[in-house]
């Protein structure tokens, strides 16, 4: 970005063994600017952080992008504005955020046991110009990381204090608007932080997306780093029409247009609520964190894939809808101590969650009326995971970090189908370790390995009839095991340089996940995924930032087929690359290209994917003190290439009523435009 790329930050973040991760000075934000990824930062080549600086410096096409800001990560959309984006990262399609775990302010974004698809992650609540961080990790080898964190996590925080108050209006083609009200403000011994957001937009497509949101933020914090708390509350509602994915030949054929959709009535509409506490108290000798929250959200889909495949008379759409309540804790405490003249920290960490979805439901529709139930479901899914963690600097160049969870889950699901209703309690312990070597001339070298999981949708946990069919289908495993490793490197050895580079494998028991589009799962092998990265940071001078970013991943299943070994969707090639230009007198700039290659569609390969490559730029000018304007280019140079493509079957009217096999795409947004102009007080 220019957000959408990976935009680069070279690689690595927060927890030096007894450097404190959460003790992010201002001095320290000047002297990296818009990184805090310098040797002696982190306990993984592959692990990091961004600054708000940065972010604020490269345009969005989408809030979703902001996750792109993870070296290596690609952010894409199937569908409309208001769904969750498309996600890839280390050989993952990772669909709407399956094996990427998101944190916002402590709360986890990624939503269990979900109406569309597990661990949905939608990031359409936020309000970027509030990020004040970006911490990020890839890999399970991190004691507090639990669900979903396989591939990786991002833990994105919140301003306690702005430097200044804003508000600024964003207009674009294809009417859209944007507003953005942001500032902070003191009150009693502390600050408070808002923000307000409106926006609307219809993008290219035939069928007007017409998606509008309002959202708003309220953050009152007081104290400094080593005593503070903080209460955050957050609002967003959105609607949106959608056009999905389109098949290649309606469209090759003059029967569609590219930017069409083959039922225009798709679309959908979503809340979320929430509000959180967190807290932080540090002494010479220790340091206690928590945080709590309650989130309440509420999704309706409607969506038509396959389009007369099924119902030759009705069409395919299904309508899929959930109403949540969740809540949770997050509790550690840190102790710093000497063993035998040796620097030595052990954490002990406890968190819960509990999700109660009510109705969590699949109906078949048409033009969004409800023709019958397929499944109508409540879910009670609570989960408790506890870790010990223990790191000791053996020398001074040698540090080791050892770590031991265990997570236990517990299912309860009343089916409006009988067979499908139950109760499964499962756990899991998951081992971590990592050794960092160095710095030796600026440069530290890292081995790392750890044992993670994915929780299952609940539903495929107790289901024994399949929801359409009503065919025999075997319970889901609960929870799915992964294992990783990782040996790395970082340097600083040439002045204005940050460089890493991570050489990276995992493997999963299993890629089988529940199917919302179809109410049951999707069974699958185990698989197998390796890879490389090269991230690169340079300062060229005080107002010249350049960014690379290098990946290549290769995934297959661990168990042959004749069908085929490939896992479909396995990204493989990702490239970024970026500049920025900040405070050049008035003027101020960006460029970000990002580019994925290829990837395999189906098991035997025969069917792949096409290549996309998009550049973001931003142009700005500041006209004085309290006035600025910015100019934002999305596809910059106007390249016809996919967002997404999938392959398999649908059926359109006069086709055989099997169907037929092709492949479905969604075209990336043409070249577009958007103007903001922003006062300052």
């Amino acid at each position: 970005m220019i957000s959408k790329s990976i935009v680069a930050l070279a690689a690595a973040l927060p927890l030096a063994a007894f450097a404190d991760p959460a003790d992010t000075t201002d001095s320290t934000v000047e002297v990296r600017g818009h990184y805090d990824n310098g040797v002696g930062t982190s306990g993984a080549a592959s692990q990091g952080a961004v600054t708000a600086e940065l972010i604020a410096n490269r345009p969005a096409l989408r809030a979703g992008e902001l996750l792109e800001f993870v070296p290596g990560v690609i952010v894409t959309q199937h569908s409309g504005d208001g769904k969750a984006n498309q996600y890839f990262l280390r050989g993952f399609n990772l669909d709407h955020g399956t094996d990427f775990a998101t944190f916002v302010d402590g709360i986890p974004v990624n939503m269990r046991t979900h109406a569309h698809g597990q661990g949905y992650t939608d990031l359409n609540f936020l309000i970027p110009e509030l990020v004040d961080r970006i911490n990020y990790k890839k890999g399970p080898y991190y004691a507090d990381e639990g669900d979903f964190a396989s591939a990786g996590a991002a833990h994105m925080t919140l301003a306690n204090k702005l430097k200044e108050n804003t508000a600024s209006v964003t207009v674009g083609q294809n009417q859209y608007i944007r507003s953005v009200l942001t500032g902070s403000t003191p009150l009693g011994a502390g600050s408070l932080v808002y923000g307000v957001e409106l926006g609307h937009n219809n993008g290219p497509w035939v069928e007007p997306e017409a998606f509008h949101k309002s959202l708003g933020v309220l953050r009152y914090s007081q104290g400094a780093s080593d005593d503070q708390f903080s209460v955050t509350g957050m609002f967003y509602k959105g609607a949106w029409h959608a056009s999905n994915q389109i098949p290649l030949r309606a469209v090759q054929g003059g029967e569609l247009d590219p930017y069409g959709a083959l039922d225009a009535s798709d679309g959908g509409a979503t809340s979320r609520y929430s509000v959180s506490a967190s807290m932080r108290k540090r002494t010479s000798d220790s340091l206690l964190q928590a945080n709590a929250y309650l989130v309440q959200s509420s999704l309706t889909l409607f969506n038509d894939f396959t389009y007369f495949l099924d119902d030759p008379v009705n069409g395919d759409q299904a309508r899929q809808t959930e109403k949540r309540r969740m809540g949770g804790f997050d509790v550690a405490q840190t102790w710093f101590s000497h063993w035998g003249g040796l620097d030595v920290s052990n954490k002990v960490g406890v968190q819960g969650r509990y999700d109660y979805l009510s109705p969590l439901a699949l109906h078949a529709t048409r033009n969004q009326q409800v023709l019958r139930t397929i499944s109508e479901s409540k879910v009670k899914e609570g989960s408790v995971g506890a870790y010990l963690e223990n790191t000791v600097q053996w020398r001074e160049w040698l540090r080791t970090t050892a770590g031991l969870r265990y997570d236990r889950y517990r299912f309860d699901v009343n089916s409006n189908i009988a067979e499908n209703s139950g109760k499964v309690s499962a756990g899991t312990t998951s081992p971590k370790f990592s050794v960092v070597l160095g710095p030796w001339a600026k440069t530290e070298f890292f081995v790392n390995y750890g044992e993670g999981f994915h929780s299952n949708d609940a539903r495929g946990t107790t289901v024994h009839l399949t929801p359409k069919e009503l065919e025999p289908i075997a319970p889901v495993t609960p929870l799915v095991k992964t294992r990783g490793a990782e040996i790395g490197a970082r340097t600083e050895f040439l002045a204005g340089l940050q460089s890493s580079v991570a050489l990276w494998k995992l493997r999963s028991d299993s890629e089988l996940v529940f199917s919302g589009d179809a109410g049951d799962t999707s069974p699958s092998r185990g698989s197998y995924r390796s890879g490389i990265e090269w991230n690169n940071h340079y300062i060229a001078n005080s107002w010249l930032l350049f960014d690379l970013d290098l990946a290549y991943s290769r995934g297959h299943y661990t168990e042959h087929d004749e069908a085929g070994d490939h896992i479909p969707g396995a990204i493989g090639k990702v490239a970024s690359f970026g500049a920025t230009v900040m405070d050049l007198g008035p003027w101020s700039g960006a460029f970000q290209m990002r580019y994925f290659g290829p990837r395999p569609l189906i098991e035997d390969n025969s069917k792949r994917s096409a290549t996309t490559a998009i550049a973001y730029a931003r142009v700005g000018y500041k006209f004085n003190r309290r006035w600025s304007a910015q100019l934002d280019a999305f596809n910059l140079f106007d390249r016809k290439v996919s967002d997404v493509d999938y392959y398999y079957a649908s059926r359109l009217p006069g086709e055989p009523a099997e169907g037929v096999d092709d492949i479905h795409y969604h075209p990336a947004e043409r070249r577009s435009f958007r103007l903001t102009v922003k006062a300052t007080f």
